[in-house]
Parts: structure tokens; C-alpha cells; sequence
């Protein structure tokens, strides 16, 4: 209803319309859009409209009755003011793919490349603690992706961000769906890395207004929004505790696909991953095993610029002469003790630290707790 005093001099837009319908309280999505499909948007909230048989509880008919236009609009000047718009769910950039779970956002405050809302997308997720091989795979196999897909994640500390900088680094597309208003940055050591994504044409998604900070069952509902808004998702490393399962568990119930990374069965941070393939998730090596499950819909051309040199022919050949060092075949993928690296190699124990510190600094390995790991940049 817009006839009280004080908002005889609001202009409401349509945005206001849908962030009234979103502040309707202890209603589900579904039900709120079934309100605008049978009154229709702007008649939900005339005078004239008779909700009494609605089923509405009180709270619920006085939230349609009575809007808060101005702390709306209050809404609508802070997301103007952190740089972000609101794409309300009629709208045509609104993705089609999010209509289609079972509680999609009423509205979206996104800042960044909109267009990325239209184009096929895959999701990367995975342990907050992840091992440094795990870091590893989801770097790589981010960037790589970015030749079909949006690579979409959650910003968070771990799988998350390497994937978002695999993308980057290829000078891909990237999406990052976040548990806060667009004018907070969570985790805040990320902060660099959300102003990056968006200055190299990628995407910051929220279903939270400004200034809303995070809490605990704010990332459940991120993580329906990042599988939501994705083709299928890949889980790179999870514990059988972590939230990673949670956004596998959202992909299943959404119809998406779900996709894992095996791993050592000495890994506690794969157990989730190994869960998922047993329960039917596709086993990942390497990219054709998820470009194959959506050839239809995929398009070679996403990647600015995926024939990028990374190095120059120098440094090639440096690189493989590396490679091909014994020290390093003395290392494993797992973790690789230093006894048994002068074992394996037969050299003094002197000589080993010298020259794993040079295949450190070279990163093709990394010190961890327990000795070496052996990366593999590809």
C-alpha cells in the first residue's frame, strides 16, 4: 500500500515492489512468487487487494499492507553507494538456472560483469584447509575450465580462492557468491582478490543487503546460490564434515552435476570427495571428464585469452631441465619425508636440503609440516 503520509512522496520502482515481497517474514520464495503470480506485482500491495483467504499470518499481511518504503529505499541507496545493482527476479539477466530451485532470491545485489549471469558457469569448492595439492588441482583445473565455463566459488579462504585466481590468472571469468553485503568482505584477508575479480570483468553475488555481516546460516544458503547458479559442481577436497558437502548436497537436490577429485586414502580433507564418488559423483582426472557431461551447452570462446604464454622458451627449458632432475623424482605428490628423500636419492643429507631448497624456490616443491611435496604446475 503506498498511501501513507510518509511515502506519498516516494517514487517506488520496481526493485522497491520486490524488496517488499523479499521482506515479507517466515514466507518461502516459492510462496512469495506464487503471491505475485496470482495478484501480480504492484496490485500485491494496493488497497483494493484481498488477502484474507491468503493463509498469511498476521506479521506476514501487515508486511504487504504496510511496507517500509523508506528503509527500502534506504536499501536500494546503499547498494547505489557500494558501486553494486539489484537484478529483481523478473528481470532479464536474472539466470534461469536460479529460477529453478526450489527457494530462488527474490533479488540479487551483484557487482561487477552482469553479463556473466547469462553465460554457462561451473562451480569450484572445496576445504577451507585444503593441502597444498589440493590448492594445486583447483588452481589448474580453474584455470583450464575458463575455456567453457564461468568458474563460480565462494570467495572463501582455501579451494575457493585458488579457484578464483586459476581463473584469473588465464584471464577467465569468474563469479564469486558471498555470505555478506556487497559492502563487506569476508574473509578479509580476500579483499584484494574480490576488487581483482572485479576489475578483470568477473562478478560479486549476494542475496544480502549492504551492511548485513556474516553469520553462520548465511553460508548455507551461499552455497545453494553457487551451485544454484552453476551447471555442476566440482569438489576438489572436503571432509565428510565440511560445507563443501553441503553445496554437493544442494547441486544433487537442484538436479545439477556433481563432479570429485580422488585422492590419497591417507587424506582426511578427500574422505569427502570419496563419500560423493561412491554415492554416484563423477571421478575427475582432468577437464574433459566435466567439458564432456555439457557438450551441448559449452562454448570454446569464453577464455580471453587461453592461448597465453605463460613463459618464454628460456624458461621452458629451464623448467624441464628441472623437471627432469633425480632430486626431484625423489619426491612424491604426497607428503615426502626428508630421510626418505636422501634414501631415495642416495645423496648426503647436506646436498638434499640444498637442492630441494632450490626446487622450493623454482616451485616445484613445497616444504610442508612432515618434509616435501612435489607440485605439479603443468
Amino acid at each position: 500500500m503506498v498511501n501513507t503520509s510518509n511515502t506519498l512522496t516516494l517514487e517506488l520502482t520496481l526493485t522497491h515492489y520486490w524488496l517488499a515481497v523479499k521482506a515479507i517474514p517466515r514466507l518461502a520464495s516459492h510462496k512469495k512468487i506464487a503471491l505475485v503470480e496470482k495478484f501480480g506485482l504492484k496490485a500485491l500491495f494496493a488497497e483494493t487487494t484481498d488477502l484474507t483467504l491468503s493463509g498469511l499470518t498476521n506479521p506476514q499481511r501487515a508486511a504487504i499492507t504496510s511496507p517500509a518504503w523508506d528503509s527500502l529505499t534506504k536499501i536500494i541507496s546503499d547498494s547505489s553507494h557500494c558501486h553494486s545493482q539489484i537484478i529483481a527476479f523478473d528481470d532479464p539477466l536474472y539466470p534461469q538456472l536460479l529460477k529453478e530451485i526450489y527457494d530462488p532470491p527474490l533479488v540479487l545485489f551483484v557487482r561487477g560483469n552482469v553479463d556473466l549471469l547469462l553465460l554457462p558457469k561451473i562451480a569450484i569448492v572445496g576445504s577451507r584447509n585444503a593441502s597444498i595439492s589440493g590448492r594445486e588441482i583447483a588452481y589448474k583445473l580453474a584455470g583450464q575450465l575458463t575455456s567453457h565455463f564461468v568458474v563460480t566459488s565462494g570467495l572463501a579462504l582455501g579451494i575457493d580462492g585458488q579457484a578464483h585466481l586459476g581463473a584469473l590468472y588465464q584471464q577467465g571469468y569468474t563469479i564469486a557468491v558471498v555470505a555478506t553485503g556487497l559492502d563487506i568482505t569476508y574473509p578479509a584477508r580476500h579483499k584484494k582478490l574480490q576488487k581483482d575479480i572485479v576489475e578483470n570483468q568477473g562478478l560479486i553475488i549476494s542475496e544480502f543487503a549492504p551492511g548485513i555481516a556474516p553469520k553462520p546460516g548465511h553460508f548455507p544458503k551461499r552455497n545453494r546460490l553457487i551451485s544454484g547458479l552453476s551447471l555442476g559442481v566440482l569438489v576438489v577436497e572436503a571432509s565428510l564434515k565440511s560445507g563443501s558437502l553441503i553445496t554437493a548436497r544442494c547441486a544433487l537436490e537442484q538436479g545439477r552435476e556433481v563432479f570429485a577429485i580422488p585422492s590419497s586414502i591417507y587424506n582426511v580433507q578427500a574422505r569427502g570427495c570419496h563419500w560423493l564418488i561412491k554415492q554416484g559423483a563423477k571421478l575427475v582426472e582432468d577437464t574433459s571428464d566435466i567439458v564432456d557431461e555439457f557438450e551441448a551447452l559449452v562454448t570454446d570462446n569464453l577464455n580471453l585469452s587461453r592461448n597465453k604464454a605463460k613463459d618464454n622458451l628460456a624458461e621452458k627449458s629451464k623448467k624441464q631441465h628441472l623437471c627432469n632432475d633425480p632430486m626431484l623424482a625423489s619426491v612424491g605428490y604426497e607428503i615426502t619425508p626428508v630421510d626418505l628423500v636422501v634414501s631415495r636419492s642416495k645423496l648426503p643429507i647436506d646436498e638434499v636440503l640444498t637442492r630441494l631448497t632450490v626446487l622450493e624456490l623454482r616451485g616445484l616443491v613445497s616444504a610442508v609440516p612432515g618434509g616435501y611435496l612435489k607440485l605439479n604446475r603443468g
